[in-house]
């Protein structure tokens, strides 16, 4: 069977570990054709817009794309292209497995963690209003009026929508993943002691699903102690079920047991479609240095064959690179016990061990 996916290389580092991982996808012998577009910084310079439609336009066609990372400005600029791909094409579902591999130094052995993030509301929803803005004042003077809590005139604002259609939505997601995937328990995350009418209906609705799920464990986790917690104890979890912001700083912290974002995939999914994409940042320092660490997106991509049910060639795949890294010689700096090791191999040269491996 052949494939038409679409390819999303990315800015900064991007381009590197998305070249990595399209070469050791192809190498399983699965039939890809990639329709490639720029997004980002390179597209700001061609088209004028870091997203062009027509990249929108492609993955609801092809129902399917692997993406590299894309540098979010700070504070200014842009907004990101990341949620906007979200939004746009209804990726309600941010799936982040952190899962330790052989050879990855990390201080935690064994871990098997499963985070999955509500993607399309939160603080993460862009509705934001600007400082000094006349419609800042306006809404400020509202919230004035009706609430005993008052906000400070030279406030900017960001408004936390949480709806009980996509929380049982992302809630529904967690329980079927997690019975598809012999998990045995779901914990929900939240911070319903202190935002009652918000993470308080996310928390509501996930004790709903719950009680119509006996057959799967299921708890409930204050945000700020669950991260005590998984640092303390992180085989006490399984799959996490989370409102938007916190599902982002908790699967970077998750990254971090299992040895840090360079190993991190993730994968966006909605009803139709589904986008595969490493966890980690473009690193633009790194740009076309040949330096970086493919693995996330490697393990991303592995992700993608199995969405489409090539299980023969994500297990042969992701046995060839964890073989690799175990062996721990054609392998980038940050794998290395000793980063300065002159023996790291550059992005493409591990991806040629790797290819090797499956031959």
């Amino acid at each position: 069977m052949k494939y038409k996916i679409t390819l999303i290389p990315g800015d900064g580092t991007g381009p590197d570990v998305t070249k990595a991982a399209v070469r050791c996808i192809e190498a399983t012998g699965v039939n890809i054709e990639w329709e490639e577009f720029l997004a980002g910084e390179g597209a700001i310079e061609k088209y004028g817009t870091p997203l062009p439609q027509d990249i929108i336009a492609s993955v609801k066609k092809n129902k399917i794309a692997l993406k590299g990372p894309i540098t979010t400005p700070i504070a200014s600029g842009f907004r990101s292209v990341n949620v906007a791909l979200r939004q746009s094409l209804e990726l309600f579902a941010c799936l982040r497995p952190a899962k330790s591999i052989e050879g990855v130094i990390s201080p935690y052995k064994n871990i098997d963690l499963v985070i999955i993030r509500e993607n399309s509301e939160d603080l993460y929803a862009g509705i934001e209003f600007e400082k000094g803005a006349k419609d800042t004042e306006k809404l400020i003077s509202l919230i004035n009026k009706l609430s005993a809590k008052k906000v400070r005139e030279d406030s900017g604002i960001s408004i936390k929508p949480i709806s009980e259609f996509a929380s049982r939505r992302i809630i529904d997601f967690a329980f079927k993943y997690a019975a598809e995937n012999n998990r045995k328990k779901v914990t929900v995350v939240h911070k319903a002691n202190i935002m009652k009418y918000t993470d308080g209906l996310f928390l509501k609705i996930a004790r709903d699903i719950a009680s119509k799920n006996k057959n799967i464990g299921f708890e409930e986790a204050i945000v700020d102690n669950l991260c005590m917690q998984l640092v303390l104890r992180p085989h006490n979890f399984d799959v996490l079920v989370l409102p938007n912001l916190y599902g982002d700083i908790i699967s970077d912290l998750c990254a971090g047991l299992i040895g840090g974002l360079g190993i991190a995939p993730g994968a966006n999914i909605g009803k139709d479609c589904a986008l595969f994409e490493p966890v980690h940042g473009a690193a633009p320092k790194y740009k076309g240095l040949n330096k970086v660490n493919p693995t996330a997106t490697i393990q991303s991509g592995v992700m993608m064959l199995r969405y489409i049910n090539e299980d023969k060639a994500a297990d042969k795949l992701e046995s060839a690179l964890k073989e690799v890294i175990k062996e721990g010689k054609f392998v980038t700096y940050d794998l290395k016990k000793d980063r300065n090791d002159p023996s790291a191999v550059g992005t493409q040269q591990m991806a040629d061990a790797i290819i090797k491996k499956m031959k």
